[in-house]
């Protein structure tokens, strides 16, 4: 299948993620929307998706992004990326009330939403997928960048066991259009400003190992996020430091959002099915990384999240 297949009587076209981007779905977006623009020169293309991290400025018309979803409009075609239509936040409706609606994704939880399904999970990144359902003539530069990159925080520069030899081989044809991808890698994926170090730090200094030191874990609470005037966005790469500690097997971080709730990241060393456990309270995402949001105190999320991590370490 090729996209242009599904999309080239389309007048209108939308395009969203999930709700708090990380990279592989900034650099998906992105990279739909200027392949699209290619493709699609008379039609109308927009895309909608809370505001990405500063340090994806880098990605050519990232400005064009619309984070304010205050319209009635009906789409010809919607494309939805990175995730199932319930993580969509406000841009919801847009995909209700469209006309054909495409959902394109590797999460192994996605059940698949919409009239056109690809949810392929042995892929490393939506990325990756989208780069070989695109005409190899219609990308150039400005696209490869956006592909590259999401590609890149989705297997941790390629390091993580979710790349391919397929992988590998789509990230040498990306980097054959010639951008800096070195300088893209430390901008986007190592750099951190200040304040974001510094509540890294606090969240290690802070951690707990528990299960006989075979998991770890660290919460931001929303009076330490005020106190070091930090976002969301800024708490990006604690649970991957977390992991990085000797002997840890599984490592979870959590950031209160509001009273008694919490954004939950899991990541693993392949030991723990960390998606398997963030389906159980509604969350979803990879064998080594998954997320969810939960309510209660910290520590009574600690101890239902350890139920089914015991279970998979043979603790229980």
């Amino acid at each position: 299948m090729r996209l242009i297949d599904e999309v080239s009587d389309a007048a209108s076209v939308a395009i969203s993620g999930h709700i708090r981007p990380d990279g592989d779905c900034v650099g998906s977006v992105m990279g739909l929307y200027l392949y699209l623009k290619k493709e699609l020169p008379k039609a109308e293309i927009d895309i909608y998706l809370d505001k990405p991290a500063d340090i994806f400025d880098c990605i050519s018309h990232i400005e064009d992004i619309k984070s304010e979803f205050n319209t009635n409009k009906i789409y010809d075609v919607f494309f939805v990326l990175d995730c199932e239509d319930d993580r969509l936040g406000n841009a919801h409706p847009l995909f209700e009330s469209a006309r054909k609606r495409i959902n394109i994704d590797h999460h192994i939880s996605n059940k698949g939403c919409g009239d056109v399904r690809i949810v392929e999970p042995d892929r490393s990144s939506t990325a990756e997928l989208l780069y070989d359902l695109m005409r190899p003539e219609m990308i150039d530069i400005e696209v490869a960048t956006a592909l590259y990159i999401g590609i890149i925080h989705d297997t941790g520069v390629l390091r993580y066991s979710n790349t391919s030899p397929r992988t590998l081989q789509i990230a040498s044809e990306l980097i054959k259009f010639g951008f800096n991808f070195s300088d893209i890698i430390q901008k986007t994926f190592y750099e951190k400003t200040y304040v974001q170090t510094q509540i890294m730090g606090r969240a290690v200094l802070e951690s707990v190992r528990f299960m006989h030191n075979r998991c770890i874990v660290s919460m931001v609470s929303r009076r330490m996020m005020d106190f070091y005037q930090v976002t969301p966005q800024d708490l990006d790469g604690i649970v991957n430091q977390l992991l990085a500690v000797k002997g840890v097997e599984c490592a979870i971080f959590m950031y209160e959002t509001g009273t008694l709730e919490y954004k939950v990241s899991m990541r693993s060393d392949g030991k723990v099915d960390v998606a398997a456990v963030a389906m159980r309270f509604g969350g979803g995402g990879h064998v080594r990384a998954a997320g969810c949001t939960m309510n209660g105190t910290y520590h009574d999320n600690i101890n239902n999240l350890a139920i089914g991590i015991a279970e998979q370490l043979d603790l229980a």
